[in-house]
This record gives C-alpha cells, sequence and structure tokens, in this order.
C-alpha cells in the first residue's frame, strides 16, 4: 500500500524500526513539549489565497548561497543514518542529489565523509559541525570538507551540553560509531558513547578563527533570538538556521517556526535565514518561506524515509510528496514563482 504523506512513513518506520532507534530518533528533551510544539504552531497560522492568477506554470526553484536548488526542502544534519538503513548517510546523499537540493551532512555521521562524496559526487553538499575540544581536529575536519567539495560550513551553536533527553542509546552502541572524529593513528571510528564532549567554551569571538581557516560560508544553526541573530550579522556570517534542535535539546524554548520571524526581522535581508523543526506538509513549507526563510530543512522525516524502503527511495519518496505539496499550496494561493510567496499570506489564528 502505498505511503500518502509524511505521516504514513512516520507510521511505517515506528513498525519497522525498533523500539530503541525509534526512541533515539523521536526522542525530544524533557517532556518533549518543545518537540510537540515545533508541529502544532504551524497550525496556528492560516493561508490566505490569491485567485484568478494564471497559475498554469509554477516555478518551485530557489537559491541558498548562491547555489540553484530545485525546491527550497533541503535536508537537515542528523546523526546515525545507518540505524535507519544500512548504507546510511550514503542513501541520503544519493537521494538528495536525485531530488535537486542540498543536504547538510552531520558530525555524527555514520559513513564516512569520502564515501558520502563518492556515493554523489554531484550533489550539494554543506557541513554541520558540532565544536570539538580539539582544536586541531576542527581545523583537519574544516579543510577535508572543503578539499571534498562541501559548499558551506553550518556550525551549530545550541550544544554547550547535552540536553536531557529520556532515552538509552546503550543497546544502540555497536551500531553508533562516528566515521570522522578519529585520529589516523588509531583509526577512523570512535564509538558515539567514548566520543569526547562538544565544546562548551566557543563564543562569539571564536568565529574569528572558524573564518581565517575557510572560503567557505559560515552558517550558524539553532538561533533563536533578535539579540543573537543581530551578533551573527555583526560578526559577518552568512546564514542562520533557526532552530531548536528538533525539540532536543532545551525544552519549553519556542518552535522555530514562531522564533523564525523575530530572527528574519532582526538580520534585516543582510544574510539568508533557514528554518528546521517541525515541517510535515506542503502547507508547512509555504507558511515558513512567506514568514522569511529562504528553505526549509528536513530532520525526522529523512530517517523515517531511510527506513521504509531501499534506502534513498524512500528518502526520494518522502522528498517528492514534499514537493508536490509545495506545489498544489503554491498553485492554490496564487504563487508562480517562490519570489512571490510573502507576509501577505498568512495571518495568525486566535485560537
Amino acid at each position: 500500500m502505498p505511503l500518502l504523506c509524511l505521516a504514513d512513513f512516520q507510521a511505517h518506520a515506528r513498525e519497522q524500526l525498533s523500539k530503541s532507534t525509534w526512541d533515539y530518533i523521536e526522542g525530544g528533551a524533557d517532556d518533549g513539549f518543545t518537540r510537540d510544539d515545533n508541529i502544532a504552531a504551524f497550525k496556528k497560522i492560516r493561508l490566505r489565497p490569491r485567485y484568478l492568477k494564471d497559475v498554469s506554470k509554477v516555478d518551485l526553484q530557489t537559491t541558498i548561497q548562491g547555489e540553484q536548488i530545485s525546491v527550497p526542502i533541503c535536508i537537515a544534519p542528523t546523526g546515525f543514518h545507518c540505524l535507519a538503513w544500512p548504507d546510511g548517510e550514503m542513501s541520503t546523499a544519493r537521494a538528495a542529489r536525485a531530488a535537486g537540493v542540498c543536504y547538510i551532512t552531520s558530525t555524527y555521521a555514520s559513513c564516512s565523509l569520502e564515501d558520502i562524496v563518492a556515493a554523489a559526487p554531484e550533489g550539494l553538499r554543506w557541513y554541520q559541525l558540532y565544536v570539538q575540544p580539539n582544536r586541531q581536529l576542527n581545523k583537519q575536519l574544516i579543510q577535508k570538507v572543503e578539499s571534498l567539495g562541501f559548499k558551506a560550513l553550518v556550525i551549530t551553536v545550541d550544544v554547550p551540553k547535552i540536553g536531557n533527553r529520556r532515552y538509552n542509546v546503550t543497546d544502540l552502541k555497536k551500531s553508533l560509531l562516528l566515521k570522522n572524529l578519529g585520529s589516523p593513528e588509531k583509526g577512523n571510528s570512535v564509538p558515539y558513547l567514548q566520543m569526547t564532549p562538544i565544546d562548551s567554551a566557543i563564543c562569539w569571538d571564536d568565529l574569528s578563527w572558524f573564518q581565517s581557516l575557510t572560503r567557505l560560508p559560515i552558517i550558524l544553526k539553532g538561533i533563536l533570538t533578535k539579540e543573537d541573530a543581530e551578533l551573527a550579522v555583526k560578526h559577518n556570517v552568512q546564514g542562520i538556521i533557526v532552530s531548536n534542535h528538533g525539540g532536543r535539546q532545551l525544552d519549553d524554548v519556542p518552535a522555530s517556526i514562531d522564533a523564525l520571524m523575530e530572527v528574519v526581522a532582526a538580520v534585516k535581508g543582510k544574510i539568508e535565514v533557514y528554518v528546521d523543526g517541525g515541517v510535515r506538509t506542503g502547507n508547512d513549507v509555504l507558511k515558513a518561506l512567506a514568514l522569511g526563510a529562504k528553505c526549509i530543512f528536513l530532520g525526522r522525516p529523512i530517517l523515517w524515509g531511510l527506513a521504509y524502503k531501499q534506502g534513498e527511495h524512500g528518502v526520494e519518496e518522502v522528498l517528492n510528496i514534499l514537493k508536490n505539496e509545495f506545489h498544489t499550496s503554491m498553485t492554490l494561493t496564487g504563487c508562480r514563482s517562490v519570489a512571490e510567496i510573502n507576509r501577505d499570506l498568512i495571518q495568525f489564528s486566535r485560537l
């Protein structure tokens, strides 16, 4: 029986995956309020369609950091794709290339960077960095991804410490191997449970050091406030991903879509702003773009797709369903191009 929407993929993945894997993928911080609110917040936004326009041709294409993508629906960094499908991130990379969208590869990838690139050499890739206490390791990673053709460096800023997550990964430890954080002397794989903590000392002044290492645009992932958005502009980064880490870090923070407007207003068009968290329908994509996002990034639904069938084919189906829904949303609201999506298309419900 075909799966018709992202919720169908979620239900199927829950049946297919072990309980420990499911808990790891779906888990949120503390009570999971922010994780759930990421989805619920979209339902508080209503669409204001405009009719009697010629929508016989609707163009979904846009650009991010100067690179063209087929649709403003890209793949967020999530770890350990091998938990959902044996080929892991290699399948994800192939699906992203087939769909013509950007894939942000996680520091916690379960495949080597070389294998991910070889799987989809012409794909558009960014690299997400969890800053390591070992400065030399950070430098090596950044230089490697630049040499491998990654097009941007995404620094996650909302994990100075792992949030309170009420699930246990102990029985997954044999599967949770980090292929890109090992030293050449000791081999390239590091068990997740033996890795060093993320650097909690990183601060705004450290961004100049990262900028000195690379010509890649630097994107900050995890910004939720206008104050930090203004500081991002001041420190000459090229983009922001408005994100609460899928509700996995600090519970009781705003839903990403609710924080988006504040961040967009603060940057005043000087840098690109993206958003992740809670996108489940084409209408959600439209709402995010109407509030100022340049594109959205999908997290958990990509893992559901990997668990569906033959790895990348499931991910391709997830992306195609959302793309087709977004096309319908644009057509039915009178938008002939992504550039025509604006704030006038939405209103906030009083409920």
